[in-house]
């Protein structure tokens, strides 16, 4: 019941029956004085209290920080490309450079993918060049330029086909020019010391035996011929 100042009346118990404990000794929320009321900040503030505080992870500092990869994709761009302004590079050759400069094996094969797949690397284009390189500059036969181009870490099917694109009879035309200028060299010795000489040489540079021969007796029967010449 509402009493007339608009408060709730007393409530009155029959006889024998106890109020509930706490009852009178406690007002209810709704009766407990505004300033007794516990405030939003007050609450949040013993909430906080309770609260733990979080525990750092130790193992961010045992461990350090995470290695930067953008920085080692970075550092191997950087090397592949000095690398490659100073001669072409085949990809075991970049491979090796770079793992020569302690980039991880993933750094590295991310960086010599990307190098393929821009044009960058190429073993099958590389060897066609050196084939060519090495005919015209070094005189280089077949078995020679086969070694070179293992040398430079060509992939096996790059090799095979580079060296299929050597003709024979340009390499024996080639044999024999440089049989005949070296011949010139040896014009103080017999047939059988300028013939001996003249066939390691060329078999140095990789011709075949059948090359050596056929260019050596060229070069010698040339320089026998012209010694047979005489001016009056």
């Amino acid at each position: 019941m509402q009493r007339p100042d608009g408060g709730l009346a007393p409530v009155t118990y029959l006889p024998g029956v106890q109020p509930p404990s706490g009852r009178s000794e406690h007002p209810s929320a709704a009766t407990r004085p505004a300033s007794s009321r516990p405030t939003f900040a007050a609450i949040y503030d013993e909430d906080d209290a309770a609260s733990p505080e979080p525990v750092a992870d130790s193992r961010e500092h045992d461990e350090g920080p995470a290695p930067d990869r953008a920085a080692e994709l970075a550092r191997a761009e950087n090397v592949s490309m000095h690398a490659l302004t100073r001669r072409g590079q085949s990809r075991r050759e970049l491979e090796r450079t770079l793992r020569s400069r302690d980039l991880a094996d993933d750094v590295v094969t991310h960086e010599v993918d990307r190098l393929e797949r821009v044009g960058l690397i190429d073993d099958v284009a590389l060897a066609q060049n050196l084939v060519g390189v090495l005919q015209e500059r070094k005189g280089l036969g077949r078995s020679g330029i086969a070694a070179e181009l293992t040398r430079r870490l060509l992939s096996p099917a790059a090799i095979e086909y580079a060296l299929e694109l050597i003709d024979t009879a340009d390499e024996l035309s080639r044999a024999r020019e440089i049989a005949i200028k070296r011949a010139g060299q040896l014009s103080s010795y017999d047939r059988e010391t300028a013939q001996r000489r003249l066939s390691a040489y060329l078999a140095r540079r990789g011709y075949s035996g059948s090359t050596v021969r056929a260019a050596v007796d060229a070069a010698l029967s040339t320089r026998h011929a012209a010694a047979g010449v005489r001016f009056r």
